[in-house]
C-alpha cells in the first residue's frame, strides 16, 4: 500500500480536525497531526511571532514509521534573488506598508523527521509589487529550532506584474543541497492565471483579528541524504 502522504494533506487536517478525528480520516494509520513538545515535557511549543504576545501554534506534522512525506516542489528562483541576506526573523520596519503576515511551520526530511538547524532565506515583493534590488527590504534568513520550526514575520507581498501574489524562499539542511522554491496564498485571482504557480505550494492560511494581521502555516520537505 502507498504510504506517500502530501504534506498539505496532514497540515489540512492539522487546521481542520482535532487529533482524533485527523487519525480517522487518514484512515486508522498511525500518521497524525500532534503539537511539538518542547524540551519541558509539560509544555507545548508554542512559535511565537517577534512583537506579538500571541502565540502561533504551528501544527505539527507526526508519521508512523512506514510513512513518508512527498517533498517540496522546487521553483524558480527568479531575477531578484540576493546573496549574503541578514539573519532575522522579522522583516518588517516602522512605517512599512501593507498587511502583517506571519508564516510559521517546520521544515522535515521525507521520512518525516524534523530538520534542526535548515537554513530559510526568504524575499519578496513590498506592498506595491515592488523588490529591494539595492539594499535588503523584506529580504532575511533565518535557522529552524531544534523542532525544525520557523517563524517568519513579514508583509502579505504586492502584486509582480505577470506574477500571482508569492513569497521567493531558498531552504537548506545543514550540508545538503539547496531547495528553491515560492509559497502562495489560497484563493488569489491571479493563481490560475500564473504560469508558474503550483496548488501544492500553497500556504494553510488561518483566519485572525485585523489587527494581529494574516496567519500562514507552510511545512517545507527535503530530501536529505
Amino acid at each position: 500500500m502507498d504510504t506517500k502522504l502530501t504534506r498539505r494533506r496532514l497540515q489540512q487536517l492539522a487546521l481542520a480536525l482535532p487529533a482524533p478525528l485527523a487519525l480517522a480520516a487518514l484512515g486508522g494509520r498511525t500518521a497524525g497531526i500532534a503539537l511539538a513538545q518542547s524540551d519541558n515535557a509539560t509544555a507545548t511549543a508554542e512559535a511565537t511571532a517577534p512583537g506579538d504576545a500571541t502565540p502561533v501554534l504551528a501544527p505539527t506534522p507526526a508519521c508512523g514509521d512506514d510513512d513518508d512525506f512527498e517533498s517540496t516542489l522546487e521553483q524558480t528562483e527568479g531575477p531578484y534573488y540576493t546573496l549574503d541576506t541578514p539573519e532575522r526573523t522579522s522583516l518588517l520596519e516602522p512605517g512599512m506598508p501593507g498587511t502583517k503576515l506571519t508564516v510559521t511551520g517546520y521544515v522535515y526530511s521525507t521520512d518525516c523527521q524534523p530538520i534542526e538547524r535548515a537554513l530559510i532565506d526568504f524575499w519578496q515583493a513590498d506592498d506595491n509589487g515592488e523588490y529591494d534590488n539595492v539594499g535588503y527590504t523584506l529580504r532575511g534568513h533565518q535557522f529552524t529550532d531544534d523542532d525544525g520550526r520557523y517563524v517568519l514575520e513579514t508583509i502579505v507581498p504586492g502584486l509582480y506584474p505577470g506574477r500571482t501574489r508569492h513569497i521567493h524562499v531558498k531552504v537548506q539542511a545543514p550540508d545538503q543541497p539547496v531547495l528553491t522554491t515560492q509559497l502562495y496564498f489560497p484563493d488569489e485571482p491571479e493563481n490560475d492565471r500564473d504560469r508558474i504557480f503550483d496548488p501544492a505550494l500553497v500556504m494553510d492560511m488561518q483566519d485572525r483579528d485585523e489587527e494581529e494581521g494574516e496567519l500562514g502555516f507552510f511545512t517545507f520537505v527535503l530530501n536529505v541524504a
